[in-house]
């Protein structure tokens, strides 16, 4: 039994898997277990994960199942109490297991939102240095978050019972997935969201789902539907902060599909976001009144 399961999900990402491997066999903090999920790759992938041999445990799909479904293959292998998912294009920083173990052994979180450190091409160079010290905001559940935050499955370290629970990824919510898991989650417990320093390098090229702005806003309007229908846990009382969550991408894929010239997809998703985007321009403001939870320094 450990304490972290690091999973590693990837397909056709040849170029980038070793980068990711290595970065959690880096991890300096013990208490851990890799399991390395193939989603049925076709470019030589998985020749280059067979050569790490035991120090991973490698589980190779025969079949493409998505992003969603590969993860959830590794939730049910995994042994370990706490989630740290990572993608395979992504690179977990060296400190990054130790600090989330201080962050454990001080807040007693369920849920850690990771800050994310973007980078092009090579892998950046980072020395194994702890950092002395962590910033971090800690909330009674998800739901209070008043900082804005950058989703990623890769910046997500969830316990592992509690994401269960929430019967984990939904498969056909992808490329918006992490957004979709973060409104699951919002009633799950103890949260706490870094601010500094970054725990994971998220590694911008040209098949980045983002990149794909059709794909990307006809996803967000499923999770809109998803919400309209009462798809989520909380219940009409907590709508407004549901709502709120999802205005700011709402806005962000309105603007970036019109940017893009594809101004159906623009108006359709201002048609069905704009009481979210309301309500999130609602809550900046309430926040900007009342202040932000304030920020904790955990030693390192």
């Amino acid at each position: 039994m450990a304490l972290f399961s690091i999973i590693i999900t990837s397909h056709n990402q040849v170029s980038f898997i070793r980068n990711a491997v290595d970065s959690a066999l880096a991890q300096a903090y013990g208490d851990k277990e890799i399991l390395v999920v193939d989603d049925a790759s076709s470019d030589g992938s998985q020749g280059v994960l067979e050569k790490y041999g035991h120090a991973i445990r490698l589980i190779k799909l025969r079949s493409n199942v998505g992003a969603g479904n590969a993860r959830n293959t590794g939730i049910e292998a995994a042994h370990g109490d706490f989630l740290v998912f990572l993608d395979g294009d992504d690179v977990l920083l060296p400190w990054a297991l130790d600090a989330y173990r201080r962050i454990l052994d001080s807040e007693r979180p369920q849920i850690i939102l990771s800050t994310m450190l973007w980078f092009e091409r090579e892998a950046p160079k980072f020395s194994e240095r702890m950092p002395e010290s962590v910033q971090v905001v800690a909330y009674e559940t998800l739901l209070e978050k008043d900082r804005p935050y950058r989703a990623s499955a890769s910046a997500l370290v969830i316990n592992r019972d509690v994401f269960t629970k929430v019967q984990g990824w939904t498969n056909d919510a992808f490329p918006m997935d992490d957004l979709d898991a973060l409104i699951k989650l919002f009633h799950s417990g103890r949260t706490v969201q870094v601010l500094a320093p970054p725990m994971v390098c998220y590694r911008i090229h040209a098949a980045n789902s983002i990149h794909q702005v059709a794909t990307c806003a006809a996803a967000l309007q499923r999770v809109m539907k998803k919400e309209k229908r009462g798809g989520y846990p909380g219940g009409h009382m907590n709508r407004g902060q549901r709502y709120a969550f999802l205005g700011g991408p709402a806005l962000f894929w309105v603007r970036k599909a019109y940017k893009n010239g594809l101004y159906g997809e623009a108006l359709r998703l201002l048609a069905l976001g704009w009481p979210m985007i309301f309500a999130a321009g609602f809550r900046k403001v309430a926040v900007s009144v009342r202040g932000r939870r304030a920020v904790q320094t955990i030693a390192l």
